[in-house]
C-alpha cells in the first residue's frame, strides 16, 4: 500500500487529474499482488457507485444548480445585506451571512467562495477593503457550507462509515450556524479596526426585513422541509434529494417565475458536468480503496496512534494534523472517501461519536481549501479578485484563530454538536 500512496503523491504532483491519479495508484497494487484477479479492477469501479445513498449526492448537486438558476440565490443575497448592512463592515458580514445561506444550495465551499469572489469582491474592494482582507473573508466564510445541509462532504461520509444522514445534517445545521457567528464577531472586530463602514447608516426596519424574508420564504424553507422530511420518516437522503429537485422547479417555476427552459437547460449541463467529475472519482476511489482493508491498514494507523497515546483528545489532535495536511493537498471529497475507513474506526475505539467526529472531520478537512500551499477556495478567490498569495497569507491569521478556537470548543464540549441530533432523533 506504501507504493500506492507514494504513487498517488507523485501522480498528484505532476498535474495528473485526481480520479486517474486515484485509478492508476490503486492498479499498481493488483500489480503487487498477482494473486488477485484484475477483472477486479472494473467490478470494484463499478460497484462503488451502486450504493442506493450516493444516490444523494447527484440529486443534491441538481438541485443546487436549479435553485441557482431560479432565482433563489439573488433573493438570498438582497436578504444578507438587508440583516447585516448597518454593521461595520457591511459587505463582508453579508458575505458570512450569505455563506451560510448558500450552504444548503451550493453545497462547496469552492463554488461559494468563486460565487462570492464574483458578486461581492469588486464592491468590497470599490470601498476601499484591502484586497487580502476582501479575498479572506470570502473564502473563510465559506467554511459553513462545510456543514449546513446538504453539504455533499457529509453525505460522503455517512456513506462511507454507514453514519445516519439526518443525524449527521441536524447537527451540521446547529454547527454551521455557530461558525457564522464566530466569523461574524471576527469580522466585526476586524472591520470596525481598519475603519470599514457599514452599507447603510441604521438598522433595516422590521417591515423592511419581513418584506425580504417574504421574497426569501420559499428558499428559508428548504432546509427545514428537509430535516422535516428526514426526521418524520418521510423520505431517505437520496429521496430527499429528488424532492430537492421537484422543490427547486416548482419554486423557479410557479413562486419566482424565473427559470426558463434554457436556464434549466444550463442547470442540467452545468450538473452532468460537476456530477461527472465526483462520481468518476468515487468510482476509482473503489480501486484505490481496495487495499487499506485488504492489508489492514486502519488496524496499522489505530496500533501507531493508540501506541503513542491512548487520550482520545491526542488522538483526535493526531487524526486533525493529518487531516489539515491532505486537505491542502487533495480535495476534500477524496479525502473523504479515503480516509473515513482508516479515521472513523480509530475514533470510535476511542470513545467519538461518529456523528460528533464526521462534524469535525468534514470540517478540518474543509480548512484545507482555505489554506496554501494548494487551497482551492483560497485561490479560487484569489484569482477572481487578482490578489497576490502573500496578501492572502499575511490577512488570514485572525480567520484561522477563530475558526480553530470554534472547533476546540466542539472538541471539549461534543453536547454542543449532538444537542439537536439527539433532541430529533432520541
Amino acid at each position: 500500500m506504501l507504493l500506492v500512496i507514494i504513487l498517488f503523491m507523485v501522480f498528484l504532483a505532476m498535474g495528473m487529474p485526481v480520479a486517474f491519479a486515484i485509478g492508476i495508484s490503486g492498479a499498481a497494487f493488483f500489480l503487487q499482488h498477482p494473486e488477485l484477479p484484475k477483472t477486479m479492477l472494473v467490478q470494484l469501479s463499478v460497484s462503488q457507485t451502486q450504493s442506493f445513498s450516493l444516490l444523494a449526492i447527484p440529486m443534491f448537486i441538481f438541485a443546487g444548480n436549479l435553485m441557482n438558476a431560479s432565482g433563489i440565490t439573488s433573493r438570498l443575497i438582497k436578504l444578507s445585506s438587508v440583516l447585516t448592512g448597518h454593521m461595520s463592515g457591511g459587505l463582508a458580514q453579508s458575505s458570512v451571512v450569505l455563506s451560510t445561506l448558500m450552504g444548503g444550495v451550493s453545497g462547496s465551499c469552492i463554488a461559494d467562495a468563486s460565487m462570492e469572489a464574483r458578486i461581492l469582491g469588486p464592491g468590497m474592494l470599490d470601498r476601499g477593503y484591502s484586497k487580502g482582507y476582501s479575498t479572506n473573508v470570502i473564502a473563510w466564510t465559506s467554511l459553513t457550507t462545510a456543514t449546513i445541509p446538504p453539504g455533499v462532504g457529509i453525505i460522503l461520509y455517512g456513506t462511507t462509515g454507514n453514519v445516519s444522514i439526518g443525524r449527521l445534517f441536524t447537527a451540521g445545521l446547529l454547527v454551521g450556524l455557530l461558525m457564522m457567528i464566530a466569523l461574524m464577531i471576527t469580522v466585526s472586530i476586524t472591520a470596525k479596526r481598519r475603519g470599514y463602514k457599514p452599507e447603510r447608516a441604521k438598522k433595516a426596519s422590521f417591515r423592511e426585513i419581513m418584506s425580504v424574508i417574504r421574497q426569501c420564504i420559499w428558499a428559508l424553507l428548504f432546509p427545514v422541509l428537509l430535516l422535516v422530511g428526514l426526521r418524520a420518516g418521510i423520505f431517505t437522503p437520496s429521496e430527499v434529494g429528488a424532492f430537492a429537485c421537484v422543490y427547486s422547479v416548482l419554486v423557479g417555476v410557479l413562486a419566482y417565475r424565473e427559470l426558463s427552459l434554457e436556464k434549466f437547460i444550463g442547470a442540467v449541463k452545468d450538473s452532468v458536468i460537476d456530477i461527472a467529475a465526483i462520481m468518476f472519482i468515487i468510482a476509482l476511489s473503489g480501486i484505490f480503496g481496495y487495499g487499506i482493508p485488504f492489508e489492514r491498514i486502519p488496524d496499522v494507523v489505530s496500533k501507531l496512534i493508540l501506541g503513542l497515546t491512548i487520550n482520545p483528545y491526542l488522538v483526535m489532535f493526531i487524526i486533525f494534523v493529518i487531516l489539515v495536511i491532505l486537505g491542502m493537498f487533495m480535495d476534500g471529497s477524496v479525502v473523504i472517501l479515503l480516509f473515513t475507513p482508516i479515521f472513523l474506526p480509530l475514533a470510535m475505539k476511542v470513545g467519538w461519536d461518529p456523528v460528533h467526529f464526521g462534524i469535525l472531520f468534514c470540517s478540518v478537512i474543509t480548512i484545507g481549501n482555505m489554506t496554501p500551499p494548494v487551497g482551492l477556495a483560497m485561490y479560487a478567490a484569489c484569482q477572481i479578485l487578482e490578489t497576490p498569495s502573500k496578501d492572502y497569507i499575511r490577512e488570514m491569521w485572525p480567520f484561522v484563530i477563530t475558526v480553530m478556537l470554534l472547533l476546540s470548543i466542539l472538541v471539549f464540549f461534543p453536547n454542543i454538536v449532538l444537542f439537536l441530533p439527539n433532541l430529533l432523533f432520541g
